[in-house]
Order: C-alpha cells, then structure tokens, then sequence
C-alpha cells in the first residue's frame, strides 16, 4: 500500500515536471523563431552598413557574420532581448571598431592573383570616392558617420550605441564630415 501510493506521487511530479519543461521548450523555440526571423529580415541591412564601414565586399560579410553569430548566442544567453535591431547595431559596430585595433589587420597584401581579373565595378565614380573617403577616417568617425547619416540615428541614438557622449558624437561627425567634404573635392 505505501509502495503503491509512493509510485502514484512519483507519476505526478514527473509529469508535472515535463509540463514545465514543455513551457521552457516552447519559450525556447519562440525566441529561436524570433532570432531566425530577424536574422533573415536584417541580414541585408546590416550587410549595407558594415559594407560602409569596411569599404570591402568580403570583410563586410565577414563582419555581418561574425555580428550575427555574436546577436544569435547572445540571443540565447540572455532569455529576451529588449531591442534586439539594437544590439545587432551596437555588435556591428563594436566588431568592427575592434577589428581595427588587430595587430594582423594593419598588413596589406599586395600584388593580385595572376588568374584572376578583377570584376569591373558597377558603381559610379562618385560612389566609388565616397566609399574610399569613409575608408581614410579614423574607426570611430566611420562609424558616427554610418550610423548618423546611412542607418539615420539621433545623437542620442549613436551615443548610447557607441558608448560615448553625445557631444564626442557631434565632434566625431563634425570632423568626419569635414575630412569627406575635403577627400572629395579633392577627388573631383
């Protein structure tokens, strides 16, 4: 009799027990969702911004992968992310500005492949000056400018982004402008 009533009290817990877990399962798969849906809806934009601020094809890739690797496992670790076009943002950026700072990311190679021919560039001339412009300011500048004028954020916006204050982002601007209106009238 007690080895009955014994059993009968085991069966309850464990199915309450797997009544929990189905919660914490649906919860998980909801936010996986969620992430996957976001990574398919962002993934362009986000390959336009880090585009303008690595100035290469490849690297920009490279950076859009590496972000959304980083949203995609911090997605997880962190149950619910408040603002998770946010934190994508503030990820790009802060890979970006920390895969300048590499020892290894400051050689350049030189010389090109003899099999291959470089593809013919489908921009106009003036695109081409504004990328390589936004290429010859500093890491942070590059990323005030993108973030302020390409993705259309306030000061408030970048500032909390970028983990600076807001009067750093208007002088970072301010001179990041200032340098571009230079390369280009040079340029032209």
């Amino acid at each position: 009799m007690t080895l009955a009533h014994t059993g009968a009290a085991a069966d309850t817990t464990i199915g309450a027990g797997v009544g929990a877990g189905d919660v914490t399962l649906e919860a998980t798969v909801t936010a996986d969702a969620a992430l996957r849906e976001f990574v398919d809806g962002r993934r362009h934009a986000l390959f336009r911004s880090a585009y303008l601020l690595c100035g290469d094809r490849d690297e920009a890739d490279d950076l859009v992968q590496a972000t959304l690797v980083k949203v995609v496992l911090g997605g997880r670790r962190k149950a619910r992310l408040d603002n998770i076009e946010a934190y994508a943002r503030k990820t790009l950026v802060n890979t970006f500005i920390a895969s300048r700072r590499r020892f290894w990311r400051r050689e350049r190679a030189f010389g090109e492949l003899p099999d291959r021919q470089p593809a013919p560039a489908p921009d106009t001339d003036t695109g081409l000056m504004v990328r390589a412009a936004l290429r010859r300011l500093t890491p942070r500048q590059r990323a005030v400018v993108v973030l302020r004028y390409w993705e259309d954020l306030s000061v408030a916006e970048t500032a909390g982004l970028l983990g600076m204050r807001e009067n750093t982002v208007k002088s970072h601007a301010l001179r990041g402008l200032a340098a571009l209106r230079v390369e280009l009238r040079e340029g032209s």
